[in-house]
C-alpha cells in the first residue's frame, strides 16, 4: 500500500465518522425533543383528568396554573370552547416550559358533557 492510498483511507474514514457523528447528535437533540413533548402531554393529560374527576364545568376564558413534573417547572393553561350544543363543551389544555412561551410544547382537546343542571358555569 501507498501512503496516497493510506491517506485516502483515513480521509474516508474520518469522513465516515463526522458523518455518523452529525447523526447521533441530531438524534441525541430529537430524543431530547421528544421527551419534551411527552412529558407536556403527560402534564395535558393530568389537567384534562384532574378537571374530569373534580366534574369542572369549563369556563369559556383561560385558566392557568403551574407545575413540577420531571424536575422541571412547567405552565399550563386551559379554557372551555363553546360547541353547537349548550351541554358539550370543548376543552384545550396547553403546556409551555415557559411562562409567556408564544407556542406550546404540548396541546390536547378533549370534550367535556355537562352532568347535571346544578353543575355551574
Amino acid at each position: 500500500m501507498t501512503l496516497l492510498e493510506v491517506l485516502v483511507a483515513v480521509s474516508v474514514f474520518a469522513l465516515a465518522g463526522l458523518a455518523l457523528l452529525k447523526a447521533t447528535t441530531q438524534q441525541a437533540a430529537g430524543i431530547g425533543r421528544l421527551e419534551e413533548k411527552t412529558f407536556a402531554a403527560w402534564i395535558a393529560e393530568n389537567q384534562q383528568v384532574r378537571l374530569r374527576l373534580e366534574q369542572t364545568w369549563p369556563e369559556t376564558r383561560w385558566v392557568s396554573g403551574e407545575t413540577q413534573f420531571a424536575g422541571e417547572r412547567w405552565y399550563w393553561r386551559w379554557q372551555g370552547v363553546a360547541t353547537g350544543d349548550s351541554q358539550l363543551r370543548a376543552l384545550d389544555v396547553e403546556v409551555r416550559r415557559q411562562k409567556n412561551a408564544v407556542s406550546a410544547e404540548g396541546y390536547l382537546r378533549t370534550y367535556v358533557v355537562r352532568q347535571g343542571a346544578g353543575s355551574g358555569g
